[in-house]
């Protein structure tokens, strides 16, 4: 590939960032977090810009300190150094001053942990299981029908499908929900990841970890993508989730369907593998 073809890859993917307002992957040469879609990563973002700032701020005193240290005491400008020892003022400073910062930075950072920790009241639940390596998600308030979530394989992927992000059976979500996330594992560690969503929680063998999500209406017809977060094995990096988000009346008509086409949580594994087959996506 010449260099005039990769700098056009590289602003082609420049422009589709910019003329993309709601990515719902990542891209090449990404910078930054993904845009936010949930009111939790809005305030992630926010969070996230402030503390940029912050440390830029506090890098370029530590710049301008030393390079200051470097001109002023040098051997040529001070060639007889100072043998003092301690310096009250300066100790007290550079331990007060820091101390502060970090009780400022801790108060948005509490405030953001308790907004995203605290599960509100929720409309729906659903469950998903971590396994390797893949995803099983339950849904016990439209039937508790379950079904599992494999990575497509290069090969199968249709035209427009991320690679190692398109799962077989999306989980489909309905928008303008509060929807609670049970979540746990099955063999390993697992992790329930959702960039643009702000989730990222823990899927612990005998071990419920809970965290929520609200989706707004204007993003119905999107599909997202996650991926598992932690290192659960070899299969690690090939355990996505695909998440599609609908109108409610639109995931009415998908429970329905799928009630009728996956098995239930509480039959006999080998019925559940026996009647189980894919249900038909949701059209974007």
């Amino acid at each position: 590939m010449t260099v005039l073809s990769r700098l056009g890859l590289i602003a082609a993917a420049f422009l589709s960032m910019l003329g993309s307002a709601y990515a719902a992957e990542p891209v090449p040469y990404q910078l930054g977090l993904q845009p936010a879609v949930t009111p939790v990563m809005e305030r992630i973002t926010s969070f996230h810009n402030i503390l940029l700032w912050v440390i830029t701020l506090i890098t370029l005193f530590v710049l301008a300190l030393l390079l200051w240290v470097m001109w002023r005491y040098s051997e040529k400008r001070n060639p007889t150094p100072s043998k003092t020892t301690h310096n009250t003022l300066i100790e007290v400073l550079w331990t007060v001053v820091p101390i502060i910062i970090l009780v400022l930075i801790a108060i948005p950072s509490f405030r953001l942990l308790y907004f995203a920790e605290t599960v509100q009241d929720s409309d729906l639940t659903v469950k998903a299981i971590g396994r390797q390596w893949y995803w099983s998600f339950e849904y016990p308030d439209n039937g508790n029908f379950t079904f599992d979530a494999y990575m497509v394989p290069d090969e199968d992927l249709e035209p427009g499908q991320p690679r190692l992000l398109t799962t077989d059976n999306a989980l489909v979500l309905p928008v303008d929900t509060n929807i609670r996330f049970i979540i746990t594992a099955s063999d390993v560690l697992h992790n329930f990841a959702m960039p643009s969503f702000g989730l990222k929680t823990d899927a612990v063998p005998g071990r419920i970890n809970e965290t929520w999500t609200y989706v707004p209406a204007e993003f119905a017809g999107r599909t997202f993508y996650g991926q598992c977060s932690e290192l659960c094995g070899t299969g690690h990096a090939y355990m996505p989730i695909m998440i599609k988000m609908v109108t409610k009346e639109e995931y009415a008509a998908w429970t329905e369907q799928a009630q009728q086409e996956f098995g239930q949580v509480d039959e006999p594994a080998a019925v559940r593998l026996a009647g189980a087959s894919t249900v038909t996506p949701v059209s974007e």
